[in-house]
């Protein structure tokens, strides 16, 4: 077999060439895996569920309901035990982390009060605001667990507020703190919309 003379049209050949396969089996793969990935984010948001409001015998997924709070959208999950509503899990988001965007799903007994929370995406830097998933959950002025952000919003308590923030991470703090602040208010509407 001759060899290609290095010239810059057959350069630009062969690099088109192989650009369009490596685009091609990269978008194949991805076609492919769409089904699997879809299913593995949905086991998380149902294992998420699971975790922030336990005890309900409904499908929250089936029941979920979009709304505006804060200016943002919001879903919720409500949790269903024995035909009455005993909370709901609030999936909710924040563009204000240190690295970009922060998703959480909080779950909310009937009176606002914060049952558990999971982050469920977010690019915050390992070992300072990754500790989120669970610095909040920690002792004292730490935990946002058993609070109620309707009664008053949670800030860090360099803000004035009255939770300690990740030492070192005070973005990605105030920003979870903004997504539970905004799931608290999705809580709320969505129970006085029910409750009408």
């Amino acid at each position: 077999m001759k060899k290609l003379k290095s010239t810059l049209p057959n350069m630009v050949i062969v690099l088109t060439v192989t650009t369009m396969i490596a685009g091609f089996l990269l978008g194949y793969v991805y076609q492919s895996t769409a089904g699997a990935r879809e299913k593995a984010s949905n086991e998380k948001l149902t294992g998420a569920i699971r975790d922030v409001v336990p005890g309900f015998d409904n499908d929250p997924a089936a029941d979920k309901t979009s709304l505006t709070a804060g200016g943002k959208q919001v879903t919720v999950y409500p949790a269903i035990k024995d035909g009455e509503l005993i909370g709901c899990a609030v999936e909710s988001s924040s563009d204000n982390g240190f690295s970009g965007k922060i998703t959480i799903v909080a779950g909310f007994d009937r009176d606002g009060n914060i049952l558990g929370y999971q982050v469920t995406s977010h690019a915050e830097t390992p070992g300072l605001g990754a500790k989120m998933n669970e610095w909040f959950r920690g002792e004292g002025h730490r935990s946002v667990i058993g609070r109620n952000p309707s009664a008053k919003a949670l800030k860090v308590s360099k803000d004035g507020g009255d939770v300690d923030g990740i030492t070192a991470a005070t973005i990605s703090s105030r920003a979870f703190l903004e997504a539970v602040n905004t799931a608290a208010e999705g809580a709320n509407e969505y129970y006085r919309q029910t409750s009408k």
